[in-house]
């Protein structure tokens, strides 16, 4: 009877470490990077990759100044690699993949690399959900996920590498809304 008892429960513990990383297509990403990797390319996704050399710095200030506050241009400027995922799914089980499987997956490879979750933002019909990343009192990545704007059943990721304060990062968290619509195109 304890036999039958222990592998029951062994069995009960192993169906749910696997569901609670259930994810998309194939092994479940474990960073961020991967997550990327692993769906650039892939079918109805779309990666653009902004390295921030001294055009990209120079355009990134520019940016900020249209912001009208010199905190939102220096979290700008400390800005090292923007990277933006977008899915807009076509049929009905790629609407189940950004339901189900996209977003267990992000939320699975957050919690496992210790991202802090954060305030969420709504911007019309469209919710934000932020994770940062911090050695110290500095926020190395900030990851934004939700929807592409007129698609709601899409699926939006935006990792924002770099060098941030507190404050710069809570600039950040405000200014990602207003440019999210011409990053998502």
């Amino acid at each position: 009877m304890k036999t039958r008892f222990l592998t029951f429960l062994a069995l009960v513990a192993l169906l749910a470490a696997t569901s609670c990383r259930s994810a998309g297509p194939g092994q479940p990403a474990k960073t961020v990077d991967q997550f990327f990797r692993k769906y650039e390319g892939r079918s109805g996704f779309k990666v653009n990759d902004w390295s921030a050399g001294f055009t990209t710095r120079l355009l990134l200030l520019k940016l900020g100044s249209l912001g009208g506050d010199n905190s939102v241009t220096q979290a700008l400027s400390a800005v090292r690699s923007v990277k933006v995922l977008t899915f807009v799914p076509s049929s009905g089980s790629a609407r189940q993949l950004v339901a189900e499987g996209l977003n267990k997956e992000v939320d699975g490879l957050l919690a496992s690399e210790r991202y802090t979750p954060l305030p969420a933002s709504e911007a019309g019909t469209a919710k934000m959900r932020y994770a940062a990343r911090q050695q110290g009192d500095k926020v190395q990545e900030v990851v934004a996920t939700g929807n592409v704007d007129g698609a709601p059943e899409s699926f939006m990721m935006v990792a924002v590498s770099g060098n941030f304060t507190q404050e710069q990062l809570q600039q950040l968290i405000k200014f990602l809304p207003k440019v999210k619509s011409e990053m998502g195109q």
